[in-house]
This record gives structure tokens, C-alpha cells and sequence, in this order.
């Protein structure tokens, strides 16, 4: 598989079930770091070349590596590292960086691995809908299976060590993706917000730290790493997504109790903007979708199926648009190529 193959198909994570409402994914990210070896924003061009040789060293030995592509940044266009951004595989940091710096992303697209980042070594592993255990057990599996050939930086006090403070310890993130579009509409979003940050959690955008929500997508994540265990972690993050789901549920019924009719006008608009119209930047269009995406689960069309929204949410996307069409397009050429997108997605309905 290649880079231009994955426009011809969808993440596994993409693939949430229709009973999971407002949940997108869950994720799980490991941050470790080799042994007495400088971490990559201080390190020379020789040492990330030598931490991403010993990776694909270690990654030849790890069960079902055949699964996994691996691509160097330096061996990538501008296009392409987007690409893998948009996809949520690779970070914005990696995207920017080129020498020594690559990832390994499996076929799945569920598990991928970021060489030289801010860590020597980033590991995720993307699951659709609320699968936190699952999405852990299938980046413990990986870890695992690397630490056979690498030897981390640990320490017995603190545990993991790791280039940004706040991730020593287990060096673990959680998240969950959620669409909140009732919370936003009645304008609750904020105190829930407020609420979470509270008691030790995150809430980012689409694209994680400083990022916005765009299309009322938002991360709950975990903050503190040191002294907690994994399970500990993933048990607490959830309990808070579940009362988070069930607060964005509660809007939703109040919307339709009190606002039915302007719900029925939000979704409406939406739907005819994005039927007739000729131009639409990305954000336009995010908003819109998720006014869709909001009609889908409250039974208003019945035709549509809120994975296939979750995937437009990535194809809208520039590095997207310019891949299908292969051709490097200007700010207005993929305004015209995202409704034109979007256009024939509804007339096939």
C-alpha cells in the first residue's frame, strides 16, 4: 500500500458502530525515549538517523511487522506529510520536522509510530467509538514487542522519562474524540468545559493542543501521567466521557423539546449550503457536516449514515482534495473541489 492508496479507503478507527452517538475514537498514545541518547530537539542529524535505524531494526522483529508502511519525512513532499496529518497519523511537530524523523503506520491505519518528535519514539493506537481498554491493549502489544530490541529511558522512581515533563511517568495519553453539537447549540459547552479542567483533564480540538473545535469536535484527554496507573487513568477518563455523553444527550433532548423547530431550521440550512453551493472553505464545511451529523442522530435523514459523514470530515481536507485531484490546487480551486465533493456525496442520496 502506498501513500495514494490510502485515498481509496478509511481508517479502522473511522469505523464506530451506530450505537456509539456521539463518540468519534479513542486513542492511546505512548511517549518513550531511548537510553542515554539526547532527545530529538536537541539531538544532531546523526543521532536521529541512528535512533530511526535502530527502530526499523527493532520493528523488524515485532510480530505482524509486515503489516505496518514506513516512511521517512525527508523521503515525503509537503502534500504528503499533510496527508498523514490530516489522516490523524502523524503530528503537526513530525509533519514540519524532515531529517531523521518517519513513521510506521499499520494497514489499518489504527496503530502508527512517530520517530523523532518531540520523544525518540510516539505510539498510538487509534480505536473506533469508546474502546480505551481495547485501543491500550493494542499499544501495550506494540511496546512491548519494541522494548524486546530497545532499551528505554526509565527510571525506577519516576518511570518513564520523557522530553516534555508532564508525560513522565507511565508516558501515557488517553483521549477520546467527541461530537458535541447540542452542548455547543445551548451554549453549555463552556461550563462542561470548565468543569472537566477541574478535575485534571484536557479538552482540545479536532487536532489536539492549540487547536480549535472545529465542527464541535473536542479531545478529552488526561493530563497528569506521574504516579497514576494506566488503568487508573483509562478507568477515569471514561467515567468523565460517559457523563460528557450523557450531559450532550440530555442538550439534545432539550433542543428537540423546547427548539424542535429551529433544530429542524439548523440541520435545513445545512443540508441546502451544502447541496447548492459552489464554494466552501474547510472550516465552512466542517461546520456544516456536523449540523448533518447532529440530523443523522436525531433521525432527521434517514438516508445518510454518520460514518459516512465522519469521513468526509477527512477528505474536505486540502492535502485530500489536492491527492484526488493530483494536482496542486490554490485556496479557491479546493474550495470548488470541496463543494463539488460534497455536492455529489448528497446527490447520491
Amino acid at each position: 500500500m502506498t501513500l495514494d492508496d490510502l485515498l481509496q479507503r478509511h481508517g479502522g478507527w473511522l469505523e464506530a458502530s451506530p450505537d456509539e452517538g456521539p463518540v468519534i475514537s479513542s486513542r492511546i498514545r505512548f511517549a518513550r525515549n531511548l537510553r542515554e541518547t539526547t532527545f530529538p530537539g536537541w539531538a544532531s542529524k546523526e543521532v536521529r538517523d541512528r535512533v530511526w535505524n535502530e527502530t526499523v531494526l527493532a520493528f523488524d522483529g515485532v510480530e505482524h511487522s509486515e503489516d505496518f508502511l514506513r516512511w521517512r519525512m525527508d523521503e515525503l513532499n509537503a502534500l504528503d506529510r499533510e496527508l498523514l496529518f490530516e489522516r490523524h497519523l502523524i503530528s503537526r511537530e513530525l509533519a514540519e520536522r524532515q531529517a531523521g524523523n518517519g513513521v510506521f503506520v499499520s494497514s489499518d491505519e489504527c496503530r502508527a509510530v512517530m520517530v523523532n518528535e518531540e520523544d525518540h519514539i510516539r505510539l498510538q493506537s487509534l480505536q473506533p467509538g469508546l474502546s480505551l481498554q481495547k485501543a491500550w491493549e493494542a499499544a501495550e502489544e506494540l511496546d512491548n514487542g519494541l522494548e524486546q530490541s530497545l532499551s528505554y529511558a526509565f527510571s525506577s522512581k519516576l518511570g518513564y522519562l520523557t522530553a516534555c515533563p508532564s508525560n513522565v511517568g507511565t508516558g501515557m495519553r488517553a483521549s477520546v474524540m467527541l461530537h458535541l453539537p447540542g452542548l455547543v447549540l445551548t451554549e453549555e459547552i463552556n461550563p462542561v468545559i470548565n468543569a472537566v479542567s477541574k478535575i485534571g483533564l484536557a479538552v482540545r480540538g479536532l487536532w489536539g493542543e492549540g487547536s480549535e473545535a472545529s465542527g464541535n469536535m473536542f479531545q478529552i484527554s488526561n493530563q497528569i501521567t506521574l504516579g497514576r496507573p494506566e488503568a487508573e487513568i483509562i478507568s477515569h477518563l471514561e467515567q468523565i466521557v460517559l457523563e460528557v455523553i450523557e450531559h450532550e444527550t440530555n442538550a439534545r433532548q432539550r433542543l428537540m423539546d423546547e427548539q424542535e423547530l429551529r433544530v429542524h431550521d439548523h440541520v435545513g440550512r445545512a443540508y441546502g449550503v451544502l447541496a447548492n453551493a459552489a464554494l466552501m472553505t474547510s472550516g465552512e464545511a466542517l461546520d456544516l457536516l456536523s449540523a448533518l451529523r447532529l440530523g443523522i442522530d436525531l433521525e432527521m435523514l434517514p438516508d445518510m449514515a454518520r460514518r459516512e459523514i465522519d469521513r468526509l470530515f477527512i477528505q474536505i481536507h486540502p492535502a485530500h482534495l489536492q491527492k484526488a485531484a493530483g494536482a496542486t490546487l490554490s485556496p479557491e480551486e479546493r474550495d470548488v473541489k470541496r463543494a463539488q465533493l460534497v455536492r455529489q456525496f448528497l446527490e447520491g442520496k
